[in-house]
């Protein structure tokens, strides 16, 4: 392990210290008033890094594995074999098969979209998106008419940050979440994809009314900036706002609810330090750069988020829920506006990474662990 002078150790301390002080109301949120016992049962089992999971109207779900896998789990938890007809995908590092949505006019025409690390020659690779049409039968599936309606740009080399969340808006535009690549001073450039929140129209075109449309040296698909390693997103079901989470390097992740071309500071300001201990940022604010509604200091590695609905866990209702990577950990962010106002961390004893969490018809939970022998879990109010 790397040493360093008490010194530099005790200025990034007071660092710390001073920009929690600074927006002391964005985090470390106390605990709930209410609580209820939770009941965990596992729904499958078995799967390699299970990354992204969608609710299919059948009742059975949809997984992606991270190794390039996409399956179809019936209601025993019984895994179909892989389905037909993904394109290629690099598995190496972080990256691989991602995240999966579904078409909101899925249960008629069967689209499924998805995202996925693209190799694209010479040891390069990028996030890109594809959709296709989902054919069912009595055990899985094949995807037909695939084809690929967004690619990140410039490609990269590596296997880190691909960021990859996708989310439908309710005007039926493409939200998608995007890592930087771990090349910070890219996020601010509005001359590639790094560290963007990107809206495109389900086939792939740009909505006219992106904020960055007919701007010389701008991509047009961008809707907002100077994010990190996004892998967290989902639309606010009162307001339909779209609300990401990120990951920060050593501290610092974030909640943000990214408005139409604004700037969201990556790396000038923030609230870590690097994997070194040494300073990133310039500062953790700066004018022209939008403050995170909550962070974590230190980081739980936040992946996955569901908005909570239903009145099966009356206690739960309009909560944000939250996986957590290295914090092992459900986080329940309990919400007034969009202030957290109170956080609980569920699932705890089970030691697991957990990559992703949806909210079911049933009103259950549904949560993926990251693990070469992944689970799908379901999570409700109660002891039995």
């Amino acid at each position: 392990m790397p040493r360093f002078p008490l010194l530099t150790i005790a200025s990034v301390g007071m660092s710390l210290l001073t920009s929690l002080a600074a927006f002391a109301q964005q985090t470390r949120a106390p605990a709930p008033a209410k609580t209820v016992p939770v009941k965990i049962t596992t729904v499958a089992k078995g799967l390699e890094h299970p990354w992204g999971l969608q609710i299919l109207p059948d009742g059975r779900m949809l997984v992606t594995e991270r190794p390039g896998r996409l399956r179809i789990v019936d209601k025993t938890g019984a895994l179909s074999p892989p389905i037909a007809g993904l394109p290629r995908v690099m598995s190496a590092g972080q990256g691989g098969l991602l995240d999966v949505a579904l078409d909101p006019a899925f249960a008629s025409n069967g689209m499924i979209y998805w995202t996925y690390a693209e190799p694209r020659g010479l040891d390069t690779n990028g996030t890109s998106v594809a959709r296709g049409k989902l054919v069912l039968d009595g055990v899985g599936g094949r995807l037909e008419s695939v084809s690929v309606i967004f690619r990140q740009d410039p490609s990269a080399s590596g296997g880190l940050h691909f960021g990859s969340r996708l989310v439908f808006a309710r005007d039926g535009t493409l939200f998608l979440a995007l890592g930087e690549r771990y090349q910070r001073d890219k996020a601010q450039d509005l001359a590639n994809h790094y560290g963007k929140v990107v809206r495109i129209n389900p086939d792939g075109t740009v909505p006219k009314d992106n904020p960055f449309v007919g701007r010389v040296g701008a991509k047009p698909e961008i809707w907002s900036y100077g994010h990190r390693n996004m892998q967290s997103a989902a639309i606010h079901p009162v307001t339909g706002k779209l609300w990401t989470v990120e990951h920060g390097p050593r501290g610092g992740d974030e909640i943000n609810v990214p408005l139409v071309g604004k700037n969201y500071g990556w790396p000038v300001i923030g609230y870590g330090i690097d994997y070194s201990g040494a300073k990133i940022h310039e500062a953790t604010s700066k004018p022209g750069m939008e403050q995170p509604i909550y962070y974590w200091v230190p980081s739980i590695a936040p992946s996955g988020m569901a908005f909570y609905t239903s009145t099966l866990a009356p206690e739960w209702s309009g909560n944000l829920f939250v996986g957590a990577l290295a914090g092992q950990h459900l986080a329940r962010l309990v919400l007034d506006g969009e202030t957290v106002v109170g956080e609980e961390r569920l699932l705890t004893d089970l030691r697991e990474r957990i990559r992703d969490v949806r909210m079911g018809p049933d009103g259950a939970l549904y949560v993926l662990t990251d693990h070469p022998e992944g689970r799908i879990l379901r999570v409700t109010p109660g002891t039995r």
